[in-house]
């Protein structure tokens, strides 16, 4: 009886202290479901006033602006002409250029733009050129159409030599703003790789993305993109013919449709110089020629670039799916990769391998003067609070620089424009970021 009584009780301890465990278990359950949908209401809240303050922010459009002349050209050329390779030369005679500074880059996204801004910005300096910045932010109120209401200090007239941040293309409006002379150029990248890239960096903003479940959700969304994009999602233009919408074309339409060959003969008509990421030195040089520029106009640290642990390998299935899926940037890539080549071969295999090779080693002497170590560096180990990128949502994937102690005089003050990442560059070049910094402070105070 008293082993039977005993037994009992054991057990009813047993059972005490496992339902102690499991309420205590709950308990903290709770806590924490409580404390992510605290997290969720705060984080949906505030993006919610980023998102108005956005809206509130945009310039009502004016449809009633009227539509003075731009003058042919704004240049007031600042600076001796160039001479031009002796390859040009006629009778033995050096050939000589006046730089172009009349110049509009269609910053595309995810495709080095951000390197070709630092070249743009140092040149617009060294020139004391005008630039078509846009008002409050770093972008032309993208993801909308550009409207010349959205360049800070315009007034129809006006003279404007540079217009390179975030846009919509809106070819008829920029034309209002910028001369008749206008050098159009851009960048694409290889649209697998770009979409890999815009999926990572801009997936959290989508919120089609936030039902994809697992581990590899950019292979779980190219295996089944259907059934996770909506065309009228919010932000879905990120993952669909991203190069194709920039260019202010209808990215959701069929790769065989009339309207994108059109379109692909449209861009090709008005832009004088289209570069490829994936031959980004031989684009620079072509820059070069194009635009009539010096060698030091085109040194360079590859900015805003991602460590190589974050960088998702696309396995030849994958790649093919990303292709298929954007299938209407793939046709204009292949088109501009062939006109390209055209233009390196007009230029000269051998010329360009031999300015290639120059403009590579001025870029390593330049590396070693100017960067701390010689190469980028994790974000958390950036010292300068100047120095540090804009990261994505959610992580530091994002490498900058530190710049080297005691660099020589001569070289200090272009060390450092070289270096500076595009906010920090902006602001220095008299640009009021208010939304951006707002939107950045909203960010650190809830670890984003």
């Amino acid at each position: 009886m008293v082993q039977s009584h005993s037994s009992m009780r054991s057990l009813q301890e047993q059972e005490a202290i496992v339902q102690t465990l499991h309420c205590t278990m709950v308990g903290k359950q709770r806590k924490q479901w409580r404390s992510v949908c605290k997290g969720l209401i705060l984080g949906t809240l505030l993006t919610s006033c980023m998102i108005l303050l956005y809206c509130l922010s945009a310039p009502e459009v004016q449809f009633s602006l009227p539509d003075v002349p731009v003058p042919y050209s704004c240049s007031h050329h600042p600076s001796p002409a160039y001479p031009v390779a002796a390859s040009n030369s006629v009778h033995g005679q050096e050939q000589r250029c006046t730089p172009k500074v009349d110049i509009m880059f269609l910053k595309t996204h995810k495709t080095a733009s951000s390197t070709i801004l630092n070249i743009l910005f140092r040149f617009g300096e060294k020139h004391r050129l005008k630039f078509a910045f846009p008002s409050s932010r770093n972008d032309f109120f993208y993801p909308s159409p550009f409207h010349r209401s959205q360049v800070k200090d315009y007034r129809p007239g006006v003279c404007f030599n540079i217009m390179c941040n975030h846009m919509r293309l809106n070819e008829a409006e920029v034309a209002k703003v910028l001369p008749a002379d206008t050098s159009y150029i851009t960048i694409l990248r290889d649209p697998a790789e770009l979409f890999e890239s815009s999926f990572h960096y801009f997936g959290r903003l989508v919120p089609l993305t936030w039902k994809i479940s697992g581990e590899d959700k950019l292979g779980e969304f190219l295996r089944e993109p259907e059934v996770y994009y909506d065309p009228e999602g919010f932000n879905s233009f990120y993952l669909k013919n991203l190069l194709f919408f920039d260019f202010g074309q209808d990215n959701n339409l069929p790769a065989d449709d009339p309207r994108v060959e059109e379109g692909i003969q449209a861009i090709a008509q008005r832009f004088e110089l289209v570069m490829l990421v994936e031959h980004f030195d031989e684009s620079l040089i072509l820059l070069k020629d194009t635009l009539c520029w010096d060698m030091e106009d085109l040194l360079f640290f590859k900015l805003n670039a991602r460590k190589g642990s974050t960088v998702s390998k696309l396995t030849p299935e994958l790649r093919a799916k990303a292709l298929e899926w954007n299938s209407i940037d793939w046709k204009l890539y292949q088109h501009f990769n062939t006109t390209f080549w055209q233009k390196v071969e007009a230029y000269g295999l051998e010329r360009m391998a031999k300015d290639v090779a120059e403009l590579q080693r001025r870029n390593a002497e330049m590396a070693t003067t100017c960067i701390e170590g010689g190469h980028a560096v994790d974000a958390g180990s950036i010292h300068e609070t100047a120095m540090q990128p804009w990261q994505p949502i959610g992580e530091k994937s994002i490498m900058g620089y530190n710049l080297k102690k005691n660099v020589d005089k001569a070289h200090r003050k272009l060390c450092r424009k070289m270096l500076t990442p595009e906010l920090q560059y902006l602001t220095d070049l008299g640009v009021n970021l208010w939304i951006t910094k707002l939107w950045g402070h909203v960010r650190d105070i809830l670890h984003w």
